[in-house]
């Protein structure tokens, strides 16, 4: 139901109420019921469940447990130094393999679904993904392969490094995962940190329309990664046997293509590895533009449990949904994604450009595939709008329950685009979390209404305020997003850091013994959240903060403006914001242009956030994962170097903004 939304997405009616059905037939409900029967409380509202599962941790967790399937032995103790939260330490006498518990579901029901753009279609049944995941294995003890041991890949988001993860989660060997289209120096600072033994990789991948081999950077790649025992190359372009013999020629590590590793196995009973709770998993990167990315550690019981909760209660996937995230191998969503099969859903999966040959081709997928839950980016939502598109008309997508949204805030306007001009009748989850614990802190909850512009809620067992510099908790107004409480899926730590210290100076350093996750936050009258930036990137100006978000909220919305990114800049003892527009073909930043950008803001936001400068740009810097890079445009714009220009998608685009006369003065 779409409801009381003027034409800037406001109201004073929510965009979307679940009807009476939905929520009868919503997982979280049952799941209510089942914790008010434990609790003996009313538990009559979703802030009521969430304050139960926040004040009683050592119930709320193992009912997660029991309730999502966990296969594993729970043990006894559920949680331990529960004061302390980097000591803190949950199921620490448990025993699971995170392979096993994805790896349920049997029989010829689509497991995996794949499009690389229009080039390459595939699909595996459940049985069939079991059964590469056996060659898999048995390819990797082969090889040495054991528990700890690190994999990494540096792969398109398809079915292939779905099973080579598992594969390596099933021995309890450490995945790490990058997308093809990173530089040689952005794979070296991230694996060349971990020591893998095995690299598995591809010829190259198809991006807009074209084939970007990858055969001379791996050339350079592999001899740099001494610990190397081998490589794989899938075939994704056709060249794969030509590259593992070009690789082979300069190197002594064995070099093999996929399918000549898989073959040399016939498929086999999988094997399991028990291992503990906090048990390492995945290995992830930082995407900070400065300084040589973090690893950041996590472990397979705490991933298992955190994904298990958010897709079942708060994305409510059942058994048979098609789970889709727009997303590759370097974003933590990626692994989100992956996790969607303990739910029993089918995962759809995606590599290419979401706008080749147009706009259409991922709603010709969700349309083609039944998709249930479709998910993608704030921005990639926010270009569909300015494309003018309307899947609600041009596609039938009557199975569509659900979309996520994250990387950036998503704008007022994109919620009511979402409702106009893609499905009325929907659940649209604006989500925000990261890489730091591979989920969620603040995300959808079915059984709320949507408002505009709003997070519907904090996710369950997560302790989230919103505090002042002071740390005083914060009702009403801006301030930093913290969680106050141990959760599961805190890294275990940074590899390479054998002191913690670099582990507790990235999120302990701000408040004691509370997770400061860098966040400029703010809490609604629906009991909502807003993220308006990273606090990092907040602007400051008279020693007022004010979210970056709030600046796009208003530009992004003119025709005249493609895209943007605001930073502060230090200039007279104060700092100023400079605003930085992309524009849209044939608009000019005349005078004119530049009073309507100021009064829109000044409208809209508030005096405040009006930019003392305002300069047409020709390209954006973006991270990998699509997110603009306010931090490295501010760090140029100050003369500072960037360490860590790999980070970047288009580190090109960092020129634009050095020693810009517009800012001397």
């Amino acid at each position: 139901m779409n409801t009381g939304v003027n034409s800037n997405g406001a109201g004073s009616e929510p965009l979307w109420q679940p009807s009476a059905q939905k929520i009868a037939e919503a997982n979280l409900t049952a799941f209510t019921v089942k914790a008010r029967s434990i609790s003996g409380l009313p538990l009559e509202s979703y802030q009521q469940l969430h304050d139960w599962s926040v004040e009683r941790t050592e119930v709320f967790w193992p009912l997660i447990w029991d309730e999502c399937g966990i296969i594993g032995h729970k043990g006894a103790r559920i949680l331990i130094n529960a004061d302390n939260m980097l000591a803190a330490r949950f199921f620490p006498d448990a025993k699971l393999n995170f392979a096993e518990n994805l790896l349920q579901k049997t029989g010829s029901d689509d497991a995996l679904v794949f499009r690389g753009e229009d080039r390459v279609r595939s699909r595996l049944s459940c049985d069939q993904l079991r059964d590469l995941v056996s060659q898999l294995q048995q390819f990797m003890l082969a090889q040495g392969v054991q528990a700890g041991d690190r994999v990494a890949a540096m792969l398109p988001n398809m079915p292939q490094s779905i099973a080579a993860m598992l594969a390596c989660a099933s021995i309890g060997a450490v995945w790490s995962s990058c997308s093809p289209d990173f530089g040689v120096q952005g794979v070296l600072d991230r694996f060349g940190q971990i020591l893998p033994k095995l690299f598995i990789t591809c010829d190259g991948y198809w991006y807009n329309g074209k084939a970007q081999p990858t055969g001379e950077k791996l050339e350079q790649i592999v001899p740099q990664l001494p610990s190397l025992q081998a490589v794989l190359i899938v075939d994704y372009l056709g060249t794969a046997e030509a590259v593992s013999r070009e690789i082979q020629n300069g190197t002594p590590v064995k070099c093999l293509t996929f399918d000549q590793a898989v073959e040399q196995f016939a498929p086999s009973e999988l094997q399991f590895n028990q291992l503990p709770f906090a048990h390492p998993l995945f290995i992830l990167f930082s995407s900070g533009t400065t300084g040589i990315p973090k690893c950041i550690v996590h472990s397979a019981g705490s991933t298992l449990l955190q994904h298990a909760k958010e897709h079942r209660l708060h994305a409510d996937i059942k058994q048979g949904d098609r789970l889709f995230y727009f997303t590759t191998c370097g974003w933590m969503m990626w692994n989100w994604l992956a996790s969607g099969l303990a739910a029993g859903a089918t995962l759809l999966l995606y590599d290419g450009s979401p706008f080749y040959p147009d706009g259409n081709v991922l709603f010709d997928y969700a349309q083609a595939e039944n998709m249930t839950h479709f998910g993608t980016s704030a921005k990639y939502i926010d270009v569909l709008r300015k494309s003018g598109l309307e899947p609600a008309i041009s596609h039938h997508l009557p199975h569509l329950r659900a979309v996520f949204s994250t990387g950036s805030p998503l704008s007022p306007e994109n919620f009511s685009y979402i409702y106009q001009s893609v499905k009325q009748d929907i659940h649209l989850a604006s989500i925000s979390g990261g890489t730091d614990i591979v989920s969620c802190f603040v995300l959808g909850v079915p059984v709320l209404p949507v408002w505009s512009g709003e997070i519907q809620g904090a996710g369950l067992g997560m302790a989230v305020a919103v505090w002042d510099t002071d740390g005083t908790p914060l009702m009403h107004g801006k301030g930093e997003l913290v969680c106050t409480k141990p959760f599961p899926c805190q890294p275990t730590g940074f590899w390479n850091d054998p002191t913690g210290e670099k582990y507790r100076s990235a999120y302990f350093d701000r408040f004691a013994n509370v997770w400061c996750h860098g966040d400029f936050a703010e809490l609604t009258q629906h009991g909502g959240i807003i993220i308006h930036g990273r606090s990092d990137a907040t602007l400051n100006p008279g020693g007022v903060r004010i979210g970056t978000a709030e600046v796009y909220n208003q530009v992004e919305q003119m025709p005249e403006i493609a895209e943007a990114i605001c930073i502060g800049q230090n200039f007279a003892d104060d700092v100023r914001i400079v605003l930085f527009v992309r524009l849209a073909a044939g608009a000019s930043l005349d005078d004119a242009l530049q009073e309507h950008i100021r009064q829109r803001i000044r409208k809209g936001a508030s005096p405040r956030h009006v930019p003392a400068k305002i300069i047409a740009i020709a390209d954006i810097p973006r991270t990998k994962s699509g997110k603009i890079a306010e931090i490295a445009v501010r760090d140029v714009v100050h003369g500072r170097p960037i360490n860590n220009k790999e980070a970047l998608a288009n580190p090109e685009a960092l020129a634009l903004y050095a020693n810009l006369p517009e800012l001397q003065v």
